[in-house]
């Protein structure tokens, strides 16, 4: 038989989400669960910087990663010209720090410890798990949001830091549990997840 002669089992029960519905279709995504970062720049001297979990890796060669903002955003001129920035992976322990620099208003960098960049003029949040140093790249139209893509010029990993990165599933955030024997994937079994 066929894959495609395979039958197909109907789920017993499933909602159908209203994809014009702004609040169902934003928890529709985020049943996808993903990493947290704080990006950083600067613009006219000044410091911005945003909470995201749309952070991915696009390219090895070159190197490559990117990240949206919306067109919302009180700094998106800002992002929208800043010729570099700094991205910091943040750990379980920087949920508080996630959470500040997820809001649009208030000062979000007082009491913040920062390390200074190798490689660009930005600053990056002390304590994270890693930085990415990035020179622009490539912006895209997202929609609502811009897709700003970053050409990596420098990556350090902490390796004082606690090594359990921050996720946001379901509209909260979440621990990973440690894994089990069976579930570590051999260096060959990497390179079939998203390369």
């Amino acid at each position: 038989m066929s894959a495609l002669a395979t039958p197909v089992r109907q789920s017993d029960a499933f909602d159908e989400l209203a994809i014009d519905d702004a609040r169902q279709l934003r928890n529709a995504f985020g049943s996808f669960a993903t990493g947290v970062a704080i990006v950083t720049a600067l613009s006219a001297g000044e410091r911005i910087g945003a909470t995201v979990s749309s952070f991915n890796s696009v390219s090895l060669a070159p190197p490559l990663v990117s990240f949206s903002i919306a067109r919302n955003a009180k700094a998106f001129q800002a992002w929208e010209s800043a010729p570099t920035f700094g991205v910091s992976i943040l750990s379980t322990a920087q949920a508080d720090l996630s959470t500040r620099f997820a809001r649009s208003l208030g000062d979000k960098w007082t009491g913040v410890s920062l390390l200074p960049a190798s490689r660009i003029d930005a600053p990056l949040v002390d304590g994270a798990l890693m930085w990415f140093e990035c020179e622009a790249y490539g912006r895209h139209d997202g929609g609502d949001h811009l897709i700003l893509i970053g050409r990596v010029l420098a990556a350090r990993r902490n390796c004082s830091a606690n090594p359990a990165p921050l996720v946001f599933f379901g509209g909260a955030y979440r621990h990973l549990a440690p894994p089990r024997g069976s579930e570590f994937l051999t260096q060959d079994a990497m390179w079939l997840h998203g390369w």
